[in-house]
């Protein structure tokens, strides 16, 4: 009962601040959620990579072969996939302070319980709660960075806490490390990082809870709305107040700002397509450079580094442009992303030159997480704030059911029956798909600015 009465959303703050202090006392609260939105997200990766980072360890230790890890990482993304859009929905209904928290909380206990079994059925087991909990953060997140920031420079931190994750991937190999360092000597490498994981999410947990905050409102402060004047349309181009969401069950938010919204039905579908181009060229640089370019096996490996470190510039920077150049629009900057990430797989596809394959895998590093980065955010911008989370479960369903799945499963057996040609065949269709889907999009996003 405690848990459940801390998880509800704040109410709104009976006193106001001075209306002369109004400016500095938000902008200190937008750095406050904005520590505890982007810490929290690095935090979300250092749990959950502890077990990626350290399969090697695993198998070694429990006499676990390939397979098995395999096999037990697809729970994981079929998992997430439903939680993300479980959690997503409840998340309208929660106060994302004490949500993400918690998620990170619960992924330390799990971690701890990882790093305490050697059975590959229980860490099957663990590893899909692991992806319950997961949920919890990214759907909180957005919400938070919907409340706190108008639509003129979202785009701007919304990329940066999207970056976010590329940076904790960084942080939880550093972890690991750190893990060998401080336990040298250890006999239990992978339960070690398991549980300095744990340690770290937990004091993140703790910067969270001291930092974040709910809306605005519930802090004193006018809400986001009436901060920067702007309007507030859903993709019909109708104006939503916030006050309606108080009336309306999850259901009730699902079904009438989900189900029944054509911009998230384009928009998922666009990411979901987007999201097996990423996966099919992430996941599968470690086979392909070697089986197909001739480089080496180390060598593909630092590329995959290569691939995701160029990620966070070019995500930044086409936020920022999204909110300077295109006044908040978010598709023209998508489309122009996504015509010169096709331009990029082709050359990755055809080209044997080494410097070419490099150029292409860092074109494509800075721009394949961009469009996702802008889909995720107009996603939660063309339905109303108490629908955020539920937009973001909703994409996310199809990003790991449909795009991960796809890139994962199907590309490998068309690669091993048909060579890569097929499986970047695929990729292509999955660019096409995103394509068709942001044109649609367009036309949508110009009601939504004609009442804005």
């Amino acid at each position: 009962m405690f848990l459940l009465n801390i998880l509800r959303p704040a109410p709104d703050s009976k006193a106001r601040v001075p209306e002369g202090k109004i400016k500095k006392v938000f902008h200190m609260r937008q750095a406050g959620v904005f520590v505890a939105t982007c810490g929290g997200y690095i935090g979300y990766y250092i749990a959950r990579l502890a077990f990626t980072i350290e399969q090697q360890d695993i198998m070694k230790a429990y006499g676990l072969n390939v397979a098995d890890i395999g096999f037990i990482l697809a729970v994981f993304g079929i998992s997430y996939g439903l939680s993300k859009f479980i959690m997503g929905v409840l998340s309208d209904k929660s106060n994302p302070r004490f949500y993400i928290a918690l998620g990170l909380i619960l992924s330390a206990f799990i971690n701890v319980l990882l790093g305490s079994t050697g059975d590959k059925w229980i860490m099957m087991i663990l590893m899909a709660l692991m992806a319950v909990t997961q949920g919890m953060g990214a759907p909180a997140c957005q919400k938070c960075i919907q409340v706190w920031w108008g639509r003129r420079n979202r785009g701007t931190f919304f990329s940066i806490w999207s970056s976010a994750h590329n940076l904790g991937a960084f942080c939880a190999t550093e972890v690991a490390l750190l893990a060998s360092y401080i336990f040298v000597g250890s006999t239990h490498a992978a339960s070690d990082v398991f549980y300095l994981s744990a340690v770290f999410s937990v004091i993140i947990a703790v910067i969270v809870i001291i930092v974040g905050a709910d809306r605005p409102v519930t802090v004193g402060l006018p809400s986001i709305q009436e901060f920067t004047g702007e309007k507030v349309a859903d993709s019909e181009g109708e104006i939503v107040s916030d006050d309606e969401g108080k009336n309306l069950t999850i259901i009730q938010i699902f079904v009438k700002y989900i189900l029944k919204s054509r911009a998230v039905w384009y928009l998922s579908i666009a990411s979901g397509s987007l999201y097996l181009v990423r996966m099919g060229i992430m996941q599968w640089i470690p086979t392909y450079l070697p089986a197909s370019k001739g480089f080496g096996v180390d060598e593909a490996k630092f590329y995959l580094g290569l691939f995701e470190l160029a990620a966070v510039p070019g995500v930044i920077l086409l936020g920022f442009l999204s909110d300077k150049l295109t006044k908040g629009r978010r598709t023209p900057v998508a489309l122009v992303t996504v015509f010169v990430l096709f331009g990029s797989l082709f050359i990755y596809w055809a080209s044997d030159s080494k410097a070419m394959i490099t150029a292409a895998l860092l074109v494509m590093g800075s721009l394949i997480y961009a469009p996702l980065t802008l889909i995720g955010l107009m996603i939660n911008e063309s339905v109303p704030k108490f629908a955020v989370g539920s937009s973001t479960g909703f994409m996310g369903f199809w990003q790991y059911i449909y795009g991960t799945t796809l890139a994962s499963a199907v590309m490998g057996i068309l690669a091993q029956s048909f060579g890569w040609t097929a499986g970047f065949i695929m990729l292509g269709i999955g660019g096409i798909l995103t394509l068709i889907c942001l044109f649609l999009t367009y036309r949508l996003e110009k009601k939504e600015f004609e009442v804005a």
